[in-house]
């Protein structure tokens, strides 16, 4: 029997099999790119073995490079942000990034086929915010500015394209997919948790920068606009991967508030009333229970790290006895991180059609939940709470 799998096999794996490491036709895809650059950042910090750092910075160049540039199947060439080859060498990420997907988005005339749509290549406005975390950690790692810089540039990118003003109403609101080239909406409605997401990474950009302390306005407008949209949004789901998400959002607001005023703030108090209930609704339905070949290993693993990250929580930010007992609530679930871990670290799991079908993102988010600093950057709460 094979030893369970740990961070660093999956890592060296996914290296080679996508052509990171080996000469093979890379393989890039967005989202897991993101998690990858970060585990790669944390594989090396744990071993004290540079080449990994070497790999998360390979791997950014070859997502811009890959990405940032029109699909070999497409008439188009060339960057997608139709800068020249020099222009968009230093500004990879002006034009956004393609999710990666196996076929061409859908043309201006065609039909919608929703099912479809699932497999068309575009723009997610929840991918370019995972890829903006990607290259802040990658900037905070390295001291480099350019990464930084990157991600603020997609970010400005990103909300001029996302979000529009309705013809009724003050508050602007948001598409959930773009084109390649961002001129067209290819899913008009909007993301559940795409303001949230928004709100929050610009605002730890925002914090990280180096006028942070002295009243950046940087990012100013597009906070604003986001801060209004999840002023009446709630968020509440059974999801596993959407409450993953909610759980890292909660911790990254604990991020914010130690680099400001340590007070409770209505988006976190948005945040832990939606968890509290998806977290009840989903484990009520006993979906751990099930066969491998019933079960989607990536949205599990996203609750994995959700949950890996409250437990990372310091104490004291409990800072008031509701909001410890809120916390409490969702720590007696965090057995559920290990047991998902557990399960799919077993190799007789992972030969499930489930499984392969997307080893990939299934393999660097396991990687992520057993390694989850590269990706939530605890030292940013250890550094700053007292």
């Amino acid at each position: 029997m094979s030893p369970p799998a740990t961070a660093e096999t999956l890592m060296d794996q996914f290296a080679q099999r996508t052509g990171i490491a080996s000469e093979n036709d890379p393989q890039r895809y967005l989202w897991t790119d993101a998690f990858a650059v970060c585990n790669f950042l944390e594989l090396s910090r744990q071993t004290g073995d540079a080449g990994y750092g070497e790999l998360a910075l390979q791997l950014v160049d070859q997502v811009h490079h890959v990405l940032g540039r029109h699909r070999p199947d497409d008439p188009r060439s060339g960057w997608i942000s139709g800068l020249n080859e020099q222009e968009g060498e230093q500004h990879p990420t002006a034009g956004g990034l393609r999710i990666g997907k196996p076929l061409a988005e859908r043309g201006p005339h065609d039909p919608v086929d929703e099912r479809l749509e699932w497999e068309r290549d575009g723009q997610y406005f929840h991918y370019l915010t995972k890829w903006m975390h990607a290259l802040h950690r990658v900037s905070q790692e390295t001291g480099e500015a350019r990464y930084r810089r990157w991600a603020i540039e997609l970010a400005h990118t990103a909300h001029a394209s996302f979000t529009y003003q309705p013809s009724h109403g003050p508050v602007k609101r948001m598409v959930w997919k773009m084109s390649i080239d961002l001129s067209r909406p290819l899913v008009a409605s909007q993301g559940q948790h795409d303001p949230l997401d928004g709100l929050i990474t610009y605002q730890l950009l925002r914090a990280s920068g180096p006028e942070a302390a002295s009243g950046s306005l940087e990012l100013a407008s597009e906070i604003d606009d986001l801060a209004r949209l999840c002023g009446s949004e709630h968020w509440m789901t059974a999801d596993p991967l959407g409450l993953g998400g909610l759980l890292t959002d909660l911790y990254r607001v604990q991020q914010l508030q130690t680099m400001a005023e340590p007070k409770p703030s209505r988006l976190e108090t948005q945040i832990i009333d939606s968890i509290i209930p998806g977290l009840d609704v989903y484990v009520g339905q006993s979906p751990l229970q099930e066969r491998a070949a019933y079960r989607l290993g990536f949205r599990e693993l996203g609750l994995a790290i959700g949950l890996r990250a409250v437990e990372r929580l310091p104490p004291s930010v409990s800072r008031t006895s509701e909001f410890a007992q809120q916390i409490e609530q969702i720590m007696q679930h965090l057995p559920m991180a290990d047991e998902i871990e557990a399960f799919w670290r077993e190799e007789r799991n992972r030969q499930a059609d489930s499984w392969k079908t997307h080893r990939d993102i299934n393999e660097v988010m396991l990687a992520t939940s057993l390694a989850p600093d590269g990706y939530l950057n605890p030292a940013t709460l250890r550094n700053r709470v007292t």
